[in-house]
């Protein structure tokens, strides 16, 4: 029984500085062996176990109390009394190791496994965040190229406004020198009329003294 529990000791021991110390793959392979116990009919066996110890305990406990009271009622302790305390001690020592070896397994790996979670949590808001910083970047980058291309725009509006104005005020001049052309042409035929008016009344004043010589001829 002795023999038993110093090796459970020091399984549970060895068990319990692989899960601290990370040594190669030696922490993953001890975490997979306890996510194994602590599947499936694992945990109820686990129970069953510490419940098998616990009574062991009490018992080795309640034994080294009547040893301790035997002897105080007789004065001494026998040399058998002696051995039997020191086994039941030592019995009570190796299960009460045990129980405590497999309650910090037990919090080292729940421990474990969030601080795994955890990591992977961050490692994904590590990749969510670094994909926000690259849209912000292509963001920053499509609002310069957008900028650029509105500076752009606008030097061709101006552009084309100056354009317009230009074009306006050729417009206007072009409006001016035909309205100065339709006043020429409307002074040139006002004085085509006087011409034709006076040419007609040159050809009557004409014909008037033709009549006359004819007359007197």
């Amino acid at each position: 029984m002795i023999q038993l529990l110093f090796l459970v000791v020091f399984a549970e021991g060895a068990v319990a500085l692989l899960l601290m110390v990370k040594v190669g793959p030696l922490r993953e392979l001890a975490m997979r062996g306890v996510d194994h116990v602590k599947t499936g009919k694992g945990p109820a066996t686990v129970k069953t176990l510490a419940c098998t110890l616990s009574v062991l305990l009490m018992s080795s406990v309640t034994s080294i109390l009547k040893i301790q009271n035997r002897g105080l009622k007789l004065g001494t302790v026998s040399p058998m009394d002696q051995v039997l305390w020191r086994t039941h001690l030592l019995e009570a020592s190796l299960i009460g190791f045990t129980l405590f070896l497999a309650f910090v397994i037990d919090r080292l790996h729940h421990y474990l496994r969030k601080l795994i979670a955890l990591r992977k949590v961050a490692n994904t808001s590590r990749e969510e965040v670094e994909k926000l910083q690259m849209e912000n970047r292509s963001f920053h980058e499509k609002e310069e190229k957008s900028s650029g291309e509105k500076k752009k725009l606008q030097q061709e509006i101006a552009k084309l406004s100056e354009s317009m104005k230009q074009l306006k005020s050729k417009s206007e001049e072009h409006e001016k020198a035909t309205l100065e052309a339709e006043a020429h042409v409307n002074a040139l035929q006002k004085q085509s009329e006087e011409l034709l008016l006076e040419y007609d009344r040159l050809l009557e004043d004409n014909q008037i003294l033709q009549s006359q010589l004819h007359y007197k001829g």
